[in-house]
């Protein structure tokens, strides 16, 4: 069936009083970044409802596309008639007779904010029902618990006819809570917190720390896979690419092998705040879920905090594997996730790792690294590359000497 218009539903935005247009224009941007490639597609912000005008681009298309638009809690494709009563019955009825799978009860549903059409929200609605009765067979109507409702809002434009109810993923809009910057590994979870964080309204900036060459180039091209995934739900994905080998090297120098991974991280949340600060981001996030691993216990989750003041977001903290995986099949983030390579933190496990280590021991080894200038010379070598849906964007181009940030 060919629809006019995709009618936008949002949950939360409509709590947020006098701010509530501020979050309705940013959906609404958000809206348009997604559909930008479909040139005939026009977004409409009014009477406290976004509507996309299709203007003859295919309605299933767009759905697709919504379906993964933060800050949406449903959608309908609509057909819109003139404000005239044998033209919202005659859109009615084809609409019902569209309908999949067919349906065998049916109630109608009016709205008339239009005042000064000639009969009542009512009279539409009984006017439509007899008509539809009359021109099918085999449908009735229940007013409680019908197969499809037929919807219609009567406006001073025209009036606008849907029965179909499209779930979106809810959430905030995409950028309406601030900057964070994300701990991104080539695993399960860390791209899951940055779903969570984003359909909370955070706008997510990724930052992977890599060991390449001792790693592959698979180990780099999994976390390429999973930005690109990510920027399905945001139109792009940044990623800070960073080198850790030497930082590595000098942790196996100073270090006890239990504290490895502890002092690691200590290193990473470093790094990952003072490009926060560069950023202008406000939170780190990352995947820990309590308890997990080693480096995920309590005493090590305070060992490893006590080298930053900044905000760190756990959306995953209390959610168990099997939870976390199940998010990352729906997401589309498992498939890449799962790819036997391994990245700088599975390389540097130790075999007895510290679950509960200490700030004295992990200070103690750090006091012989010279972590200010292994903290600038990674930020001087971390290159940013912007993902999309649909950049081509290789390893090789991440690792070449003369990159520069590639195009959006």
């Amino acid at each position: 069936m060919n629809y006019d218009y995709i009618l936008v539903r949002y949950g939360e935005i409509a709590l947020k009083g006098k701010n509530r247009y501020k979050f309705e224009d940013r959906l609404a941007q958000n809206i348009r970044n997604v559909l930008k490639d479909l040139e005939k597609t026009k977004v409409t912000k009014t009477f406290g409802r976004i509507y996309v005008e299709l203007n003859g681009e295919a309605s299933d298309t767009v759905t697709e596309r919504l379906k993964k638009v933060f800050g949406l809690i449903s959608f309908s494709p609509v057909k819109k008639s003139d404000v005239d009563i044998e033209e919202i019955k005659k859109t009615a009825l084809e609409l019902i007779k569209k309908s999949k799978p067919v349906p065998k009860t049916f109630k109608v549903e009016t709205k008339r904010p239009y005042k000064n059409f000639p009969l009542k929200s009512p009279e539409i609605t009984y006017e439509v029902g007899s008509h539809i009765l009359r021109n099918t067979e085999n449908l009735t109507v229940d007013v409680h618990n019908p197969d499809v409702t037929v919807n219609i809002e009567v406006r001073e434009e025209g009036a606008y006819i849907f029965s179909e109810v499209i779930k979106g993923i809810g959430g905030m809009p995409g950028e309406s809570s601030g900057k964070g910057m994300v701990l991104l590994s080539g695993g399960i979870d860390s791209p899951v917190a940055s779903w969570f964080a984003m359909k909370r309204g955070l706008l997510v900036e990724g930052i992977h720390f890599h060991t390449y060459p001792i790693t592959a180039e698979e180990s780099l091209e999994k976390v390429l896979d999973l930005a690109k995934v990510l920027s399905n739900y945001s139109g792009q994905f940044k990623v800070h690419f960073v080198p850790f080998l030497e930082i590595q090297s000098e942790i196996r120098k100073y270090a006890p092998e239990s504290h490895y991974i502890t002092i690691m991280r200590r290193m990473f949340l470093r790094i990952a705040e003072k490009l926060a600060e560069k950023r202008k981001a406000l939170a780190l996030v990352t995947g820990e879920s309590l308890g997990q691993v080693a480096s995920q216990t309590l005493h090590s989750m305070h060992t490893i905090n006590q080298v930053t003041n900044i905000p760190i977001i756990r959306p995953l903290i209390t959610m168990d594997k099997l939870e976390i995986i199940e998010v990352a099949k729906k997401i589309g983030t498992y498939e890449a996730s799962i790819r036997p390579f391994e990245d700088c933190c599975s390389l540097f496990v130790p075999k007895n790792p510290a679950t509960k280590p200490t700030i004295k021991v992990s200070e103690k080894a750090e006091k012989y690294m010279p972590i200010d200038d292994l903290i600038d010379e990674a930020l001087e070598k971390t290159r940013l590359v912007t993902f999309t849906p649909y950049s081509n964007i290789t390893v090789k181009d991440v690792l070449k000497d003369d990159y520069i940030e590639l195009p959006k």
